[in-house]
């Protein structure tokens, strides 16, 4: 077994357990170092085994290493409970937010019942909060492309120019560099910039516009989660004040990042700053997230979050203020915590 998978049964003692069964692909790909697909991973303290099928079993049997491949013929749910039985698997924890109700309940009928089957969430979960130095790699690397990706952006932004302009020419870029994006990109002009997961359209920009470009970049499945502003011509006012609010409001919560500190603190100084200028009415999502296999992962840096900052770490830190109808202003970096403090891994912060 990997280390990967020898921490998560390290796990198993304090949770009640004697296995996990994990069914969420992202976490098989991530215990077990394989892209796995429409499988099961049953982890036991003494042995782990991959539940998969006809399309996959050669596939798996060549690229698992220390792990037994079981192909399923009926169903994965009955090939589970033969190979609990056989492994004398008493407690069977699984994640209850990656078992649909339709699958819980197809377990209990081949006999897997309540006390035979423990709810243990979050196990792998937390496992992946912290980034070895492979993982951090990719994430640089796929920083490196996504600064290239916003030079680029930076040489198209002009009046006349329609966010799907934009769109296109960085569709062509990420694919001549062999990589793909970890989420389909936001370029939203104008008041269009208000909406937080603004779609693309055919708007032209205009002199005086600003551009709001939220974009990621994913290499060896790690994923980078930038957003940057654009301004042609003058920048109004109003724009200017909020721009300064929120780059301010990000630099506030990126001095407390330090291992040991709740994520709450961080969400709550970018906010407090937020609110001295009258705009944190305007900002209503949390302040950022982990980044890793998924864009989205623990922890979510919010008020009602008790967790901890951990060395290893890999998070964003996106302030925003969204005026309605008007135009909305996001700053996004992603920020390494390290064992005495932090690191932006984007590097060129508020430059």
């Amino acid at each position: 077994m990997n280390s990967r998978i020898k921490q998560l049964i390290n796990t198993f003692k304090t949770r009640h357990i004697d296995a996990l069964l994990v069914t969420q692909d992202t976490n098989i790909a991530y215990l077990t170092h394989f892209p796995a697909s429409e499988s099961w991973l049953l982890v036991g303290k003494r042995k782990a085994s991959y539940i998969t099928d006809f399309r996959y079993i050669l596939e798996a049997r060549k690229g698992l290493k220390g792990i037994g491949v079981v192909r399923y013929i009926k169903s994965k749910g009955e090939t589970l409970f033969q190979t609990c039985r056989h492994q004398n698997i008493r407690r069977l924890g699984f994640d209850p937010n990656h078992v649909t109700l339709a699958q819980y309940q197809a377990l209990q009928k081949q006999g897997l019942r309540p006390g035979k089957l423990v709810a243990a969430p979050h196990l792998v979960e937390a496992l992946r909060e912290t980034k070895d130095a492979t993982e951090i790699k990719y994430i640089r690397q796929a920083l490196a492309i996504h600064k290239q990706a916003y030079q680029l952006v930076k040489n198209l932004i002009r009046p006349n120019v329609t966010e799907q302009d934009i769109l296109s020419r960085l569709e062509n870029f990420v694919r001549h560099k062999g990589v793909r994006f970890s989420f389909p990109p936001i370029v939203a002009s104008g008041p269009n910039s208000c909406y937080p997961h603004a779609k693309v359209t055919g708007r032209k920009l205009k002199k005086n516009d600003i551009v709001l470009v939220d974009i990621g970049i994913e290499v060896k499945g790690y994923k980078s989660d930038l957003t940057r502003m654009f301004f042609l011509g003058r920048i109004p006012p109003l724009v200017q004040k909020v721009n300064d609010a929120v780059a301010v409001a990000q630099l506030k919560a990126i001095e407390k990042i330090r291992p040991g500190v709740p994520v709450a603190e961080l969400d709550l100084a970018a906010r407090n700053h937020l609110a001295k200028n009258g705009l944190s009415q305007y900002f209503g999502h949390a302040l950022g997230h982990g980044v890793g296999l998924d864009i989205h992962e623990s922890p979510r840096l919010s008020q009602s979050n008790p967790a901890v900052l951990k060395a290893g770490m890999v998070i964003t830190i996106e302030p925003a203020v969204y005026i309605p109808h008007r135009f909305g202003i996001r700053i996004e970096d992603m920020v390494l915590i390290t064992p005495k403090g932090c690191e932006v891994l984007s590097g060129d912060i508020h430059q």
